[in-house]
């Protein structure tokens, strides 16, 4: 009968039920970040696979509570529950993919000279650490909520230092990046962001499990 009667029995039958699994929740991730959480080619999207599953809980809900103001990313989490936002991250921390042989630099190599100083070394004279003071020494990030700061596409690096230092981007207090990049002047952040993305990611790029040192800042979204 519904094959004579067409349009009437779909109208009968309602809208079709969306499945509550993982698979669904991630269903729109994956338009911006890929199937694996690689993110697509623009330059603007990170990879989200393999980072701590604390730190991208944070970002999940950095947008859900307006510490970040990304639209598409603030519609996606906007009403989602806390356990569904556990469940994505703990998804794709656990995700081990290759990274990508880094782009070739374009910058000159003072520009790139100085990039390395800021990352591995820092400005002593600005009280200026370096990146991997607190994001490890390998810059693959910290065990439970740091991020690693290669295999990111140097727009993305950009951007969201630039959005640190006019407080588009914000953490939980003490928001110790907006101290960081609130000190770097005239190229700093095009330099810092040029040489992380110019560099390979080590074989094994898993966060470490704990800093060498304690950290030079204290930073409210990875304190206990």
């Amino acid at each position: 009968m519904c094959a004579v009667a067409g349009a009437a029995c779909l109208a009968q039958a309602g809208p079709a039920a969306i499945e509550d699994t993982l698979a669904q929740r991630l269903a729109a991730c994956s338009t911006c970040h890929g199937k694996e959480g690689r993110a697509v080619g623009d330059g603007y999207r990170p990879r989200i696979a393999g980072k701590p599953a604390g730190y991208l809980l944070h970002q999940l809900q950095n947008f859900r509570d307006g510490r970040r103001a990304y639209g598409p990313m603030v519609t996606l989490v906007d009403g989602l529950p806390e356990s569904y936002l556990r469940e994505i991250a703990a998804h794709y921390a656990a995700l081990d993919l290759p990274y990508p042989a880094p782009p070739r630099a374009t910058e000159t190599p003072a520009v790139l000279a100085r990039g390395r100083q800021l990352a591995l070394q820092g400005d002593a004279a600005r009280q200026l650490p370096a990146c991997a003071a607190c994001h490890g020494v390998a810059l693959t990030g910290v065990q439970p909520a740091t991020p690693g700061l290669l295999g990111l596409p140097r727009d993305y690096l950009t951007g969201q230092l630039g959005a640190w230092l006019t407080g588009q981007r914000r953490a939980h207090a003490p928001d110790c990046m907006a101290e960081v990049s609130g000190k770097l002047e005239g190229g700093d952040l095009n330099a810092v962001s040029a040489w992380l993305a110019s560099q390979p990611v080590p074989v094994n790029a898993k966060a470490a499990a704990a800093l060498p040192a304690p950290a030079p800042l204290r930073c409210g979204s990875v304190m206990p």
